[in-house]
């Protein structure tokens, strides 16, 4: 597959391609998030934050994003520019609380792409209103399971749940028009850009598994 980059697309947003292709096909796409649509997403990444920009663009009347203590601090704070209406740390606030509170109800559709973060799932179905869409698109480890999970939870509420992984060509055009138009301003995202000698440690960093917080967007520049 091959796709030109818009002209006067600076090739490292242009790299954002991919994460935006997701948010794209997973919070928009799976779920058909539409006009009106109340949307939450769980997890304030790189992946969280596309995917606040495409329900926005989709229509969706409000979105919030969710995070998780002091490490997702400064992502929280950027969520209001790529189209949160609401921004919450799961850790000092109630995010099924603070949406009743703003909205006046839950979430016809919910996206939960956080990573290793077995809480997430249980949260993601308590955020979706009766007969709501919820998508999985965070993995939390092959025998991880979701504390506090009750399967009839999701019988009661009659819960649409969908698992969603890869990206498609189509979410792929779209992320490149979107990132063409400089409606969001991603390219002020918080990136690291190193070369091949600094790959293993981007790589590592992005991971969590150095001290600090990992940038937003890594780019490898060869």
């Amino acid at each position: 597959m091959v796709l030109p980059v818009p002209a006067g697309l600076d090739p490292i947003v242009a790299t954002l391609f991919n994460p935006l292709g997701a948010g794209i096909r997973w919070g928009v796409t799976v779920p058909g998030t539409g006009p009106g649509d109340v949307v939450a997403v769980l997890g304030p990444g790189v992946r969280g934050l596309c995917a606040a920009a495409a329900a926005k663009e989709a229509g969706a009347r409000f979105v919030m994003v969710t995070g998780l203590g002091p490490r997702d601090a400064d992502r929280l704070a950027l969520a209001s520019k790529f189209g949160a209406d609401l921004a919450v740390d799961a850790g000092a606030e109630d995010p099924v609380a603070a949406l009743k509170k703003t909205t006046g109800g839950l979430a016809d559709v919910v996206v939960d792409v956080t990573a290793r973060a077995p809480a997430a799932f249980m949260q993601a179905i308590a955020l979706a209103r009766p007969a709501g869409t919820v998508v999985i698109a965070g993995t939390r480890g092959f025998g991880v399971g979701a504390p506090g999970f009750s399967p009839d939870v999701i019988v009661f509420k009659e819960l649409r749940v969908l698992g969603a992984l890869g990206v498609d060509v189509t979410a792929y055009r779209a992320a490149l028009d979107l990132l063409a138009c400089g409606r969001y301003p991603f390219a002020s995202l918080p990136r690291r850009c190193v070369g091949l000698d600094d790959a293993e440690d981007l790589l590592a960093t992005m991971a969590g598994e150095r001290d600090g917080v990992a940038p937003v967007h890594g780019v490898l520049i060869p």
